[in-house]
Formats: structure tokens, sequence, C-alpha cells
């Protein structure tokens, strides 16, 4: 076995925080990944890791080692795509996370164009709205829609996500239409419930200052199509990104209300975990999405009411 390959794995122990979890990457046997670490540690003639039965520990000398030979084995491979990339071809692997609305109605596309740039490039995909760990779990990329305050992740803002207020017209003739934030205590709203808080919808007024609402929730859901739909068919109030909402905005299925506030506006970024180089395909495929969301974003130029 190379002394590289000994290197990779021990690189995605301590990445994935467990034998078992580089095997499953790896795709070989827990008992070849602990030879291989183990191989490593005689040639070195140090302990790199500490074992315990909970969790994995990385020694003083460990984790000076880790930290070099992340960055060998990403130059090494900088290094093979740049002579690839020279040649025209971007290769290998790119294991993306991005949450599941966003990622089937805007990403989806986006990586399939890039897909059609660069066919030798495989994706590995997962649209799921839980907070994945990237770096736990392996992924070279991450799409969240988010304010960020996560010091261990890079990011690239992709961008701006507005939220708006809004509700079908059926509705509102059956219930009425609320004519400020606190009106809504007395309407049924639909919550998002990954939202950090699902019930309280924060806002800025017309003049500036900062408020927020606790509104009386008709249905809870994890997944805003589903929450979409339920506004659509007069269920009651959503507060939505308008990458969401958009279309049924634009075609009249629901009415923007309480245009004078802002409300909570996030964003979309591209994040990968700060302890890692930025491969050659990975910053192409950021740099493409970038691009290709620059400018203010396409489902905004729909007029919102």
């Amino acid at each position: 076995m190379g002394r590289f390959d000994d290197i990779s794995t021990f690189v995605q122990v301590v990445d994935g925080g467990s034998f078992t979890t580089a095997a499953e990457r790896l795709s070989i046997a827990k008992s070849a990944v602990s030879r291989r670490v183990a191989d490593l540690e005689s040639r070195l003639g140090a302990q790199l890791l500490q074992r315990t039965t909970r969790r994995l520990h990385l020694t003083e000398t460990g984790r000076d080692f880790y930290e070099r030979a992340v960055r060998i084995l990403a130059d090494l491979e900088e290094a093979e795509l740049i002579v690839s990339q020279a040649h025209g071809r971007l290769r290998g692997t790119l294991r993306v996370a991005a949450p599941l609305t966003f990622g089937v109605r805007h990403l989806g596309p986006a990586i399939r164009d890039f897909a059609i740039r660069h066919p030798e490039i495989e994706f590995d995909i997962d649209f799921n709205d839980r907070q994945i760990d990237l770096i736990h779990e392996g992924f070279d990329l991450g799409v969240r829609i988010a304010r960020l305050a996560d010091s261990t992740l890079v990011a690239r803002k992709l961008a701006p996500v507005r939220l708006v207020v809004s509700a079908s017209p059926a509705y509102l003739s059956r219930v009425g239409m609320p004519a400020t934030p606190s009106d809504l205590v007395s309407h049924r709203c639909l919550c998002y419930t990954l939202a950090s808080e699902p019930r309280v919808w924060r806002y800025r007024a017309p003049d500036g200052s900062a408020g927020s609402v606790k509104v009386a929730s008709g249905i809870r859901a994890n997944n805003g199509d589903f929450l979409l739909d339920a506004a659509i068919a007069g269920q009651g109030i959503l507060l939505s990104p308008t990458f969401i909402c958009h279309e049924a905005l634009a075609n009249g299925r629901l009415v923007s209300l309480l245009t004078g506030y802002r409300w909570s506006d996030v964003a979309a970024y591209a994040l990968y975990p700060r302890t890692r180089h930025l491969s050659v395909r990975v910053r192409a495929f950021v740099d493409f999405l970038v691009s290709r969301f620059s400018g203010g974003p396409y489902w905004d130029e729909v007029p919102a009411s």
C-alpha cells in the first residue's frame, strides 16, 4: 500500500471522526482503514491518534501532521486537475449538499448545465433541509439559505434571498387582509418548522425600526413546497422566500401582503470547510454558480404583486 494511500486514509479518519466513517467513504473494510493508519504511525515512529471507546482525538504530533497532510493532498489533487484543465477537462467527484426546494428548483438546472460543460465531473448530491455537517459527512461544498455565523466554514454569497408574506385571493376574500404585522395574530399562518423560531416572524418597518410578531400557526411543516400549496389552496398566510413563491405571485394565485415591510432577508451561500484547500473543480463550480446568480436573482425579476 502506497504512502499516499495511508496519508489519505488518515485524513479521511480525522475528517469523518471515526474509522467506520472513513471506511464508508473509501468503500473499504474498517480493518483496512485501521491497518493503514497503524502502518503510517509505524513508518513515522509517532502516535497520531488517541483512540478511546467513544471517539478519536489527534495528538499534538497528529494535529501538525494532519494540517500538513491536508495541504499536500490538496496540492497534489490540484496539480492533477490543473493539468487536466489545461487540456480543457475537469474531472473527479463533487459532493454537494443543498436545501431541498432551492436545490431542485434552482441549483438543479445549474448543476445540469455545469455537467454538460464538464462531462467528466461526477456529482453526488444530497438535497436535504437539515443542517449538514460538511466536514464530518465528507461534502466538498454546501449551499445554505441563512444568515451565517459559523466561523468553521468559508462562505461565498451566491444571491440575496427575499422573504415575502402572501395569501391566496380566496383566503383574503374570506378572512380579510392584514393591515399591519400585529394583525397576523388573528390569522391562520403557515409556518416552516426548520426555521429557528417558526412562529416568530421578524420584520423591519417602513421607518426602519425592527419588530417581530408571534403568529398563530394553522399548519406547520418542514417543506416549503407543501406550505406553498397550502397557501394557494387558501389555508392561510405564508412567509416564504421568493425563490419558492415567485411564480404564484406572478400569476395571481398568491397576493403579496404588508409590502411596506421587509421580512428578515437572508442569502444563499456556497460554503466549504475552512480546513481544506479549494480544489480546481470546486472553485470552478462555485465561480459558475456566482456567475449564474449574479446581477440579482432571476426569480425576483417578476414583480411580486
